[in-house]
């Protein structure tokens, strides 16, 4: 629902905020006033295209800025979620027009018109000639039908038919592909493969290597270092070992004349037996050592071999393990391609007849439901003066053009095979045609207050606004276009631009647009009117400019009646 309106510096308009609530709104005005100002800045709000010219003289920019209330609104929050918006209970978008350029945000995030013409999409309808409604977009009367037709169940059964059997046909087209290409395909895995193979790669071998190789490389400087640690501790005359011995044997001998000793004498004792323990594998690392040059070029090459099988599989030898478990599993599928194509043609065929099924339950309720709508719109736009206009609602199949999944001469979505579309013929020996072909705006605005009128409660856009519904016509035909109007608004907030009284006694807030002259410049601005500001405002509209104390009674007499 709209909750407020900001507008700096638009065209004739200064500056204007207005608050809107639920329920029917009225603006009025005289001819040239600004309310169509209203439309436009909505329109630019919607996303529509922004031009210099409504740049109020002067000024350096336009500023246009609505306030949403999307707390129940479940679609707009979808879309939100889908282009990439933080959902929050409120939508705030702003426009701005400069020099040519325009900028718009939502909730403070920059965003192009595109995204913003998707977003807003279902936020609001406007009706008036020339303008973009959602009802005249054919792709909205198959929900509008569905919707009418009350068919959840049917509905949800023919998305699950679809996504199955689209997931199988994809599935196929997929293993047609791969069997296709397998001969060179084959080819290339196996080649990958007989190379990971060939090398035969071990978790945790490189770093084993890479140790080894840290050994071979330095084996003259390991051997020289643990000979000569073993000839010091060991090998030569007063060696570090038998220093120690005799010292131990001293203190040994002197702990008999103090036991105090004794600890110091074990201590050295314990020493002596680890040093001539680390003498003793000191030598036998260093005899251990091999110098072996020809083992040296093996393991180098080795180890070189590894890292360009890992850097080509994925940056270490773990990673080339993995890809040729990879390969040797998708070579697998490969060998097995002519039975699964078999099993897979055959999970098509039933699939296919199960959302053909399912689309023929659909197609029947939308035909039989269909009649009604077109019978039901009917009958309202008798009461809106359009008695001999002729409502159709086509079902039929969707053009398949070079669509994959067909049924019955239609190509098969989620939402079945069905494309569907709301005719009218305003008169009599007229043909049926597209709601967005209706010459008259007028007409047009019935057409549409009328199919909204029906579907009051469930279609899916939250604010309506109304521009030239009472075009042509007056007395009890204006008075039942109000009591439509206040119908629709008891499930829909309405937003009404009208210059009959008959409707404007009817709104539960009543706006009234003004132009005045200030300084030798234009202004027009929104003033919410109520009591006798209201009551006068209707006399204007009941007698012109001239108000007499008659048209002050019928005034009164009009909201009495409301």
């Amino acid at each position: 629902m709209l909750t407020a309106l900001r507008i700096n510096d638009f065209a004739i308009v200064a500056s204007a905020e207005i608050a809107f609530g639920s329920g029917l709104t009225i603006i009025s005005g005289e001819t040239g006033a600004g309310k169509s100002m209203l439309i436009h800045a909505l329109k630019l709000v919607l996303g529509g295209r922004a031009s210099p010219d409504v740049v109020r003289a002067g000024a350096e920019r336009a500023e246009i800025e609505a306030l949403f209330e999307v707390a129940d609104d479940v679609q707009a929050q979808q879309r939100l979620q889908e282009l990439g918006f933080p959902q929050d209970d409120e939508l705030v978008i702003r426009r701005v027009v400069q020099s040519g350029r325009s900028r718009a945000t939502v909730n403070g995030r920059l965003t192009t018109a595109t995204q913003l013409r998707a977003l807003a999409a279902g936020l609001i309808d406007i009706s008036s000639q020339h303008e973009h409604q959602t009802l005249v977009d054919p792709a909205t009367h198959l929900e509008t039908l569905d919707r009418w037709a009350a068919v959840p169940e049917l509905t949800t059964r023919m998305g699950q038919a679809y996504h199955a059997l689209k997931d199988a046909h994809d599935g196929l087209v997929s293993l047609r592909g791969a069997v296709a290409a397998r001969g060179e395909q084959e080819e290339w895995l196996r080649f990958q493969l007989s190379e990971l193979e060939r090398v035969d790669p071990k978790p945790g071998e490189i770093e084993a290597l890479e140790e080894a190789l840290g050994r071979l490389r330095h084996v003259e400087l390991l051997r020289r270092a643990a000979s000569q640690a073993e000839h010091a501790l060991y090998g030569r005359e007063r060696a570090i070992c038998s220093e120690l011995a005799e010292l131990q044997g001293d203190l040994a001998h002197a702990s008999t004349h103090d036991e105090g000793l004794a600890v110091y004498a074990n201590r050295v004792q314990g020493a002596l037996a680890d040093l001539e323990d680390a003498a003793h594998d000191l030598g036998r690392y260093a005899r251990g050592l091999s110098g072996d040059a020809e083992e040296l070029a093996m393991r180098e090459e080795r180890f070189q071999e590894l890292r360009r099988l890992a850097k080509r599989f994925g940056g270490d030898v773990d990673a080339a393990i993995a890809k040729r478990e990879a390969l040797a599993h998708e070579l697998a599928e490969l060998d097995a391609a002519d039975l699964s194509l078999e099993q897979r043609q055959a999970a098509v065929a039933e699939a296919l007849g199960h959302a053909a099924q399912a689309a023929l339950e659909l197609r029947a309720a939308r035909e039989q439901a269909a009649s009604n709508l077109a019978d039901a719109i009917g009958r309202e736009l008798h009461d809106l003066g359009m008695g001999q206009a002729r409502i159709e609602v086509s079902v039929a199949p969707i053009d398949p053009g070079d669509a994959a999944l067909v049924f019955d001469g239609g190509r098969l979505s989620a939402r079945g095979a069905d494309q569907v579309e709301l005719l009218i013929s305003p008169n009599p020996g007229e043909p049926p045609r597209p709601l967005g072909r209706i010459a008259s705006g007028g007409e047009l605005s019935r057409a549409l207050l009328a199919t909204k009128r029906v579907l009051a409660g469930q279609g899916p856009v939250g604010t309506y606004v109304f521009d030239e519904v009472d075009s042509g016509v007056g007395g009890g035909v204006a008075e039942a276009i109000g009591h439509k109007l206040r119908q629709v608004a008891e499930h829909h907030q309405v937003l009404c631009i009208t210059h009959l009284p008959q409707i404007a006694a009817l709104g539960d807030t009543h706006y009234r647009v003004q132009k005045r002259i200030e300084d030798g410049r234009t202004h027009s601005e929104l003033v919410p009117i109520r009591g006798a500001a209201r009551v006068e405002e209707l006399a204007r509209m009941l007698g012109g400019r001239t108000v007499s104390d008659a048209a002050r009674e019928a005034a009164r007499a009009l909201l009495n009646a409301a």
